[in-house]
């Protein structure tokens, strides 16, 4: 018989895209205002492994990856995910985006993503939000699966991932 236990507190991790560098730091503020001081946030990532966000976005476009101070409960992603869209709702033009927010977390284990979009790998947790399991960590490494994005397969990732993870390890 298994026993439930409570799951263990999430690092938060939001990663953020846009064309228009400018508006980073206030997109920033934001996200702390919302969701808690950042402890770590990564140089400019490469972002260039599809296309499909530049009809909306335009090109090119840049990524950098913020960490958290505080650890979340798991089952507060779907609320998180709500709010990071309302984030990019305001700084929407014409209906159109300037900044792409995805937020999801680190356990021990594994690397999580909230997306709205539904898929057979993905698991449903509420409010029309479904969870994407990206990445497991095992025998020392971040390990990509079949659906793994490949920008979060991207060997300068991976690294900032782990150098997230090592500091999760700290806060906990």
């Amino acid at each position: 018989m298994s026993i439930p236990q409570p799951p263990e507190s999430a690092k938060l991790v939001v990663s953020l895209f846009l064309k228009e560098k400018d508006i980073v730091v206030d997109v920033a503020k934001d996200l702390s205002d919302k969701l808690g001081p950042v402890d770590m946030v990564s140089s400019w990532l490469p972002f260039d492994y599809t296309k499909y966000y530049e009809t909306e976005m335009g090109s090119p476009l840049f990524r950098r990856i913020f960490a958290f101070k505080n650890l979340i409960k798991q089952s507060a992603l779907a609320k998180i995910k709500l709010a990071t869209n309302n984030i990019e709702h305001k700084y929407s033009k014409k209906g159109k985006r300037m900044v792409n927010l995805d937020p999801g977390y680190m356990i021990k284990s594994k690397f999580v993503l909230a997306t709205g979009k539904n898929y057979s790998h993905r698991i449903y947790i509420g409010k029309g939000i479904y969870a994407d399991l990206t990445l497991i960590y095992t025998k020392g490494l971040f390990q990509k699966l079949a659906w793994t994005y490949p920008d979060y397969s991207d060997k300068i990732m991976l690294n900032h991932l782990n150098l997230i993870r090592n500091k999760y390890l700290r806060d906990l």
